[in-house]
């Protein structure tokens, strides 16, 4: 993860958009959970949401506002060390 790297505002407001949708995906609302929950903080993403945000990414028929919070969610995740 960069250092100091956070869920922007127009994220977040993505994320919430996605989390009041009742039409949106078990996967949307998981990725979203975490992006809100890494808003203004220093908390970064585990490997399980990591991996949703990942299929998130690489499946066509993921919407655009779901690809938007996947990617930022998956910036946060940390890195392991060569």
């Amino acid at each position: 993860m960069a250092k100091g790297e956070k869920t922007s505002k127009r994220v977040a407001t993505t994320a919430s958009g996605i989390l009041r949708s009742p039409t949106a995906s078990k996967a949307a609302k998981t990725v979203a959970a975490s992006a809100l929950a890494q808003a203004g903080t220093a908390k970064t993403t585990s490997k399980r949401v990591a991996t949703v945000a990942a299929k998130a990414l690489n499946d066509g028929r993921t919407k655009a506002a779901t690809r938007k919070v996947a990617a930022s969610t998956l910036t946060q995740k940390t890195r392991p060390k060569p």
